[in-house]
C-alpha cells in the first residue's frame, strides 16, 4: 500500500495515510472524506556529506539499510 499525504478540506489537518486503490481515505482528525492529495516532493541529491553520513548511521542503528547501495553501506 502506498503512503500518500493529504490535507483535509474541512479541518485543514495534514496527514500521511496508507491507502489501497479500492479505499476512500478519511481524515484521522474529523473523519471527513473530503481530502486533497498533496504532490510528493522529490529529494534532490544530498549536497552535504555530513547529513548523508548521519542518515546512514541512524539507519544502521535502526537496522534499516535498504535505501543505501553497497558502497554507501560501507561508509557507516
Amino acid at each position: 500500500m502506498p503512503l500518500y499525504s493529504y490535507v483535509c478540506e474541512d479541518c485543514q489537518a495534514e496527514s500521511e495515510l496508507l491507502v489501497r486503490a479500492s479505499e476512500t481515505p478519511q481524515c484521522p482528525s474529523c473523519g471527513s472524506a473530503r481530502l486533497t492529495q498533496q504532490i510528493a516532493k522529490i529529494c534532490n541529491e544530498i549536497k552535504y556529506p555530513a547529513i548523508a553520513r548521519s542518515w546512514r548511521q541512524r539507519a544502521a542503528r535502526e537496522g534499516d539499510l535498504s535505501n543505501f547501495n553497497k558502497t554507501e553501506r560501507g561508509k557507516v
